[in-house]
Formats: structure tokens, C-alpha cells, sequence
């Protein structure tokens, strides 16, 4: 009976095959949008998952009050991973991991081969046992025990020495003249790609004294908890407090000239609190993360979007099947009158769905076999097709596409098995008012859905737009950046007046950051002979660093070569002159607690503040702008670890070659490494690209789908009311005039979409708009252009039908009728 059930179901399906063909392209492509993001969703939430005692591995991260504001970050003072340990019964291993590449290059030498690596880190000599990783050379228990060890991952040996088991008890030479040489020790496998962060080298905290010194205070190292088992992070939280109190509390009077009651009355504080590592990458967006997150919110919308467009392509089959009712009905009337029952005719109908179903989860395979690739490119994955075929994952494909067979088919099912054949052979049927009434609301619905994923599109865009845009208050455009000019030494003015007589070039400046990187360093602050602090961020830069970014003064002046005082002047940005409460800025003589801004014999030196730079957003728009206060580099020789260059865009290659000649005539032992400053802002909204992306990849394929629906509902309606076309065109109806009969019943359901689409739109694109401090505000225009977007779409998809009824021969559809 089943043979005979798909013997039956493959005849119609070939009967009928450009119905056949759309009806599986539409749900071939709903399956395969389906498949894709749930090949994304299963690699975004798998981060870390690898870790063997991931379950017991937090992250301990710190919310730092300041006086009306609060920074949360994702490292914290390397000396409360001591004490943690030592208060903490719950907690069987700290290891604390120290990220000082900040996104630049290290260069190590063996032999005369010379090697450029940027993920490197010091970690402490138990990382082993908290991070799990199969050790493939040398012992993992003394592994970064030992002072100067490094571990390399299976690649970086090989690429160093050819074989993994050639690499343990190598020395490497680090640049620079202090730095000793280091000792291989170990070869782990490379670290998994789906982590919160990966490395190439691990260098070991061990022996050195500078790991060891007491802070409490300046955030440095990114800290991990091992728990017990079944010990409770809340109770570990609990301790926090009690262990600032303790360990804290002398660092904190010290750095900031008060004590710890007058820090916390001034509006400051420290909130320390622990992340599960499973969850750090979808659910952590603090400052100083090791790698861009993800997004939980992303996870949401890209389920709803997959259960959505399956749901599409579902309603495609019923809109599509419905369109031939009249057909099937005349079929269902003959077989009914030949004995069939209405049982049969339903699995008839159900297999033929399946057997539909099935031939679109096989089309749909093959359409993510070839989009997986643009995928990838699209999504910075690297996700494959065989995670989708193991042997657990067959048996749920099978289901699901069963299911999806009966979901799609149960309708029409139904209904085309209650026809009465009486009725249907008599030449008497019409569709029934609740048929009409179910398929104008499919419409209604798929055009919501497209007129919400069009508004989303729309404000996504332009959200990213103005992340990186001009408003950002610097300019980002045709400016390169030089990594690694701290190697240029007392050479460093040389090299930048040689850039300058350059032709291409406009200008030149070094600084120890630049925007979009995040080495802006914290710094605290105090007006000369009174108790107001500031606590904010510091930059080190040269007298040409506001010219070059075309940083906007406020009042005053930047630094000039011009006065040597110079070297002991400030410039601050508005935040800090409000929160340092200056009416009249300008003049003003701060000091600074902070070691690093005293004199060498320990004394502490005043600075005068000799401009205010108006506020731009040197983070990201995740974050409001804080207090930022610059340093003069004269004081270093200009000595900076990055140089900016506005090159002039009428030439900017062979300017690019230029400054990459003078590089190697100053700098011949290291590679000439640049980037740009516009790809580097861009950089910091990497979540939110890919969401862009992939979410405007996922709603054009998904207007398509709604669009085939569309089509299926035109021809529909068009097939019941030929012979009314043709009776008005025979009085004399115009085929513009048909056109617009036909054309204006679901121009109707579309007005009807795009009103119930706004408010549910509006809501959903606000919520996502409250991850940035700073956003667009949300116009009526996007609504319009939305919805008229929608009009334009539904009129071309239906004008196909209406066009073709048309311009029919009535007297040819009389006869038939």
C-alpha cells in the first residue's frame, strides 16, 4: 500500500512539474537557511566547550565604580589571585594569564631564522592544570615551572623546527637586549579555535619578580578560578569584599592619596564577580577581552530567523498546494466516487508532502554544501558540512524532515480530502470562506515577516554606518598604522621627518595607541593642593598626534616643539576637565600618584594642563567616552610603539611602498607590518559585522521564499476568478484594468503586514540598540522605505499573474470554463 502510495505521489509530482519545482526549490531553500544557522548557532554556543573541567573554570572580572560612572573589565590586579586562593577553601587553582602583546608582533629568533608572533602570553606554571591540552612533547606537570619556559603549540613548532619532536630543548632569543633567551619545554596541541582566546606561545610567569609585586590596583592580569567540585561560585563571590578589605585596602590609600572610606563616600569602588567560562564568549563584552565575543542576542535572532524562514518555506507548500486545489479537487471527487476513503486520500496527500519534503532536505544539503564557503567568508567561520552528518545528527535530520513533511502537507492534506465529489463533478466548487480567510492571513504573515527582517536590515546598517563614521570626532580615513616603531630607538624623529618629505605624506604621528586598539592605560590625577582625583585613561603621544587624527581643540593648545616645557604639560579631553569639576582648565596644575609620571629619583612632578581636546570616541560606541588625559612623548624621545601616517589618497600605494623603502633602510632586521587605522575601528564591531552580514544574507533569502509564496497565492487567485477576467474583458475591461483588480486585494494584505510589522520592528530594533552607549535614533523614514519596499516586491511578484490573466484569450478561458 505505501509502494503504491509513492508510486501515485511521484506521477502527480512529474505531472505538474513547474509547480513540483517551485514548491521544492522554496522549501529547499527554507531547510538549507535552516541548516546554516544551525551549523552557526551549534559553533557559537560550543565555545570552550572543549575544556575537560570547563565546568569548574570561572573567570574572576571586575565592574570599577567612578564618581557617576562605571567601567566593567575583563582583567583584573594580579595580586588577588594569591590572595583568592589563599581565603577561598572553594577554590582548588588560580592561573593568571597576561595578554602585554596588545595585538602587536614579537619577534623570536633561532639560529639565523627570525619569526613574528602575535598571540603570545605569560601565563603562571599551573595553566596545565586548569586549561586542558594534549601535551605532544616534553611533561606537562613541569612544563612553565621553570624560569624563562615557553611552550609552543603543534603548528609553531613545526613551522619553527620542522617536527614536534625536535622542538623540546631549543632556545629561542626574544628581541631586545634584556631579554633572556628561553628555554622550549613542551609542545601542546594547537589550541582550539572555538575559545574565548588562542595562543601560539605560552611564556611562564615563573622566576620573575615582576608577576610577584604586590598590586591591588592596576588591572593587568585576566584571572581564572578551578572550584572545587560542587563547590558554589556565589560563595566564592561572597568572600570578594571581605579579601578588598583585607589585601586591598593599603594599595588603594596609597595610590589615591585618601582613605578607603573617603575613596568609596567619592563615588568609587571595586564590584569583583566570577564568569562561567562556557559563557564568556556569547555573554561577556567588557574592556580588554582577549578576542572578540559573540553575541547571545545574536544567538536569539538567528533561531527565531531559522524557525521563522522554515516556517516560510512551510507555508509556501500549503499557499503553492492550495493553488491547485480546484485540480486536485476534480481528482479527489473521482476517486472518492470510485470508493476511496477519506483516510487513504489523506496519506496520499501526506506522502506526496514527504516525499516532497524529502527531495528538498536532499536539494537543500547540496545548496549548503556550495553556499558553505561564502558562508565561512561571510560569518569568519570555518564550519563544515560533515558536523552535520554523524550519525546522531542523520536519525534528527530524518525526523525533521518528516516532520517538516507533515507540517507542510497536513493542511492541504485536509482539506483536499473533505471535498464532496458531487459538488466538485458537477462543476459547482469554490473555495470555502475559511480557506480564503487562513490563506490571506499566511500572506499577511509572510509579508510581516519581510517588512520586520527589511526594517532590521535597514537599522543594523545604519547603526554600523554610524559606528564608523565621520562623527566619530577623528579622522580615520587613508591613515595607516606602523607597528613597532619602538624598534626605530633614538632614530624615531629621523624616521618621521624622512615620512614628512615624502610627497604622499600629510602627516606623521607616534603614540603609545591610537583609536580602536585599546591600550589606553589607566592613570589617576589630582588638582595640586586639593582632594579632587580624576581616574581615567592616558595616551602618550608627540606634538603632531591631534593634527594628524584632526582632533578638534576646545580651548587652548596641543603640544610644540616650540616649548620645551612641554615635556611636563597635559591635555585633557572634556569628560576630565567635568569630572575634575575646572571651570577654567587652562593653567590648572595637576600631579599624578601613579609611579610612572614622578621623576626617576622618586619625586613627584607637576604638570600643567595646557588645552582640552573636545571629546571623540577613542573606544568603542559600546562605551561612553571617559575622562582621557595626554602625555608629552618628548619625554622618551619620541619613542612610541605605534606611528600613524595620513597619506594623501591621490597616491596612496606608492606612498604606502615608499614609507615600507624608508622602513627597511632604518629597520632592517623586521618585516614592515602595517595596518589601517579604518579597518581597525572597524575591528572593534566585529560581532556586530558578522550579525550584519549574515543577517542580511539570511532576510533576502527569506523575502525570496515569501515572494514564491506570493506568486503561489496569485496564481491561485487568479485560477478561480478566470472566468470573471474574462466576462469583463469581453464587455470591454482594459488589461490595465485587470491588472489593477488583481493587484489590489493583496495590496491590502501588505498594508495590513507592514502595520502589524512597525510596532513589533520598532521594539525589537530599540532593544538591540541599548548594547550602545551611543546609537541612531530610530526615524519614521526607516518604516517608509520598509513598507514600501514590501509594495514594490509584493507588485512586481504579483504583476507576473496578473499580466498573464491579462492579456488571456477570454473566449479561449470561456470555453474551458
Amino acid at each position: 500500500m505505501i509502494k503504491n502510495y509513492f508510486k501515485v505521489a511521484i506521477r502527480n509530482l512529474l505531472k505538474r512539474k513547474g509547480y513540483t519545482a517551485i514548491n521544492i526549490l522554496g522549501l529547499a531553500i527554507g531547510i538549507a537557511i535552516c541548516l546554516l544557522i544551525i551549523l552557526f548557532l551549534k559553533s557559537e554556543l560550543n565555545y570552550d566547550r572543549n575544556q575537560e573541567k570547563g565546568d569548574r573554570i570561572y573567570r574572576m572580572v571586575v565592574n570599577r565604580k567612578y564618581p557617576g560612572r562605571s567601567t566593567s573589565y575583563s582583567f583584573i590586579p594580579q595580586s588577588y589571585a594569591a590572595a583568592v586562593k589563599q581565603e577561598c577553601p572553594e577554590v582548588e587553582e588560580v592561573v593568571r594569564l597576561y595578554n602585554f602583546n596588545g595585538g602587536g608582533s614579537f619577534q623570536l629568533t633561532y639560529g639565523d631564522k627570525k619569526f613574528e608572533e602575535k598571540r603570545t602570553f605569560f601565563v603562571d606554571s599551573n595553566f596545565f592544570r586548569v586549561f586542558s591540552s594534549g601535551i605532544l612533547a616534553g611533561d606537562v606537570r613541569t612544563a612553565l615551572m621553570k624560569p624563562h619556559a615557553v611552550v609552543l603549540t603543534e603548528t609553531t613548532a613545526k613551522k619553527y623546527f620542522g617536527r614536534v619532536a625536535d622542538a623540546v630543548g631549543k632556545i629561542l632569543q626574544p628581541e631586545g637586549n634584556n631579554n633572556p633567551p628561553l628555554l622550549v619545554t613542551a609542545v601542546c596541541a594547537d589550541w582550539p579555535g572555538n575559545s574565548h582566546f588562542v595562543f601560539d606561545l605560552l611564556l611562564t610567569t615563573a622566576g620573575d619578580p615582576n608577576f610577584n609585586s604586590e598590586n591591588f590596583v592596576n588591572f593587568a592580569a585576566h584571572t581564572y578560578l578551578l572550584l572545587n567540585p560542587n563547590s558554589s561560585p556565589q560563595a566564592v563571590e561572597k568572600r570578594f569584599l571581605p579579601i578588598i578589605e583585607k589585601y586591598a585596602v593599603g594599595n588603594i590609600e596609597k595610590q589615591f592619596a585618601m582613605s578607603y572610606k573617603q575613596f568609596k563616600a567619592g563615588g568609587n569602588g571595586y564590584e569583583y564577580y566570577l564568569q562561567p567560562l562556557h559563557k564568556i564568549h556569547l555573554t561577556s563584552h567588557l574592556e580588554g577581552e582577549l578576542l572578540p565575543n559573540g553575541s547571545m542576542q545574536a544567538v536569539y535572532i538567528f533561531g527565531i530567523v531559522a524557525f521563522i524562514i522554515l516556517l516560510l518555506a512551510c507555508v509556501n507548500f500549503i499557499n503553492l498546494a492550495t493553488a491547485r486545489s480546484t485540480e486536485r479537487a476534480k481528482e479527489v471527487g473521482i476517486r472518492k466516487t470510485f470508493g476511496s476513503e477519506k483516510k487513504s486520500l489523506i496519506l496520499q496527500f501526506l506522502t506526496e508532502s514527504t516525499l516532497v519534503s524529502i527531495i528538498s532536505m536532499i536539494l537543500a544539503a547540496v545548496f549548503v554544501f556550495l553556499l558553505l564557503p561564502f558562508f565561512n567568508q561571510l560569518s569568519s567561520k570555518d564550519l563544515r558540512i560533515g558536523e552535520l552528518f554523524s550519525v546522531q545528527n542523520i536519525f534528527l535530520l530524518l525526523g525533521f524532515t518528516l516532520l517538516v513533511g507533515l507540517v507542510a502537507g497536513i493542511y492541504p492534506a485536509f482539506v483536499l480530502s473533505s471535498f464532496r465529489p458531487i459538488v466538485v463533478l458537477k462543476g459547482n466548487f469554490k473555495s470555502g470562506r475559511y480557506g480564503r480567510v487562513l490563506r490571506n492571513a499566511l500572506v499577511v504573515f509572510q509579508f510581516s515577516i519581510s517588512v520586520i527582517l527589511i526594517i532590521c536590515t535597514i537599522i543594523v546598517n545604519s547603526q554600523m554606518r554610524f559606528m564608523t563614521s565621520e562623527k566619530l570626532g577623528f579622522n580615520k580615513e587613508h591613515t595607516i598604522i606602523i607597528e613597532r616603531t619602538d624598534l626605530l630607538g633614538d632614530q624615531t624623529r629621523a624616521f618621521k621627518n624622512e615620512l614628512l618629505k615624502m610627497p604622499g605624506i600629510s602627516h606623521v604621528s607616534g603614540g603609545s595607541s591610537l583609536p580602536g586598539i585599546g591600550n589606553f592605560f589607566g592613570v589617576s590625577w589630582q588638582k595640586q593642593g586639593t582632594s579632587i582625583s580624576l581616574t581615567g585613561r592616558g595616551i602618550i603621544t608627540d606634538d603632531q598626534y591631534a593634527a594628524t587624527l584632526g582632533l578638534e581643540l576646545k580651548e587652548g593648545r596641543f603640544f610644540s616643539k616650540d616649548f620645551p616645557t612641554d615635556s611636563l604639560a597635559i591635555v585633557l579631553n572634556e569628560r576630565a576637565v567635568f569630572e575634575l569639576g575646572l571651570e577654567k582648565p587652562i593653567g590648572v596644575r595637576l600631579t599624578s600618584p601613579d609611579e610612572f609620571y614622578n621623576g626617576q629619583d622618586g619625586s613627584q612632578l607637576v604638570y600643567t594642563v595646557i588645552g582640552v581636546i573636545k571629546d571623540f570616541h577613542y573606544q568603542s560606541l559600546h562605551n561612553p567616552i571617559s575622562p582621557l588625559v595626554f602625555t608629552n612623548s618628548s619625554r622618551f624621545k619620541d619613542v612610541m610603539f605605534m606611528t600613524a601616517v595620513q597619506v594623501k589618497p591621490s597616491d596612496f600605494s606608492a606612498s604606502v611602498k615608499s614609507i615600507e623603502h624608508k622602513w627597511k633602510d632604518f629597520v632592517k632586521d623586521r618585516p614592515f607590518q602595517y595596518a589601517f587605522l579604518d579597518k581597525t575601528v572597524e575591528a572593534q564591531y566585529q560581532s556586530e559585522a558578522i550579525t550584519r552580514k549574515v543577517f542580511s544574507f539570511f532576510s533576502s533569502l527569506a523575502i525570496f521564499i515569501a515572494c514564491i509564496g506570493l506568486l503561489g497565492l496569485a496564481a491561485y487567485a487568479t485560477q478561480q476568478r478566470v472566468r470573471e477576467i474574462s466576462i469583463r474583458k469581453v464587455l470591454g475591461a482594459s488589461s490595465g484594468t485587470i491588472v489593477q483588480m488583481l493587484s489590489k486585494d493583496f495590496l491590502k494584505l501588505v498594508f495590513i503586514a507592514a502595520f502589524i510589522a512597525f510596532p513589533i520592528a520598532w521594539y525589537s530594533m530599540y532593544r538591540w540598540l541599548q548594547d550602545f552607549a551611543y546609537r541612531i535614533n530610530i526615524g519614521w523614514w526607516v518604516f517608509a522605505v520598509a513598507g514600501l519596499a514590501a509594495v514594490v516586491v509584493a507588485m512586481l511578484t504579483i504583476s507576473f499573474q496578473a499580466i498573464k490573466a491579462a492579456v488571456s484569450n477570454p473566449v479561449k478561458s470561456l470555453r474551458m470554463e
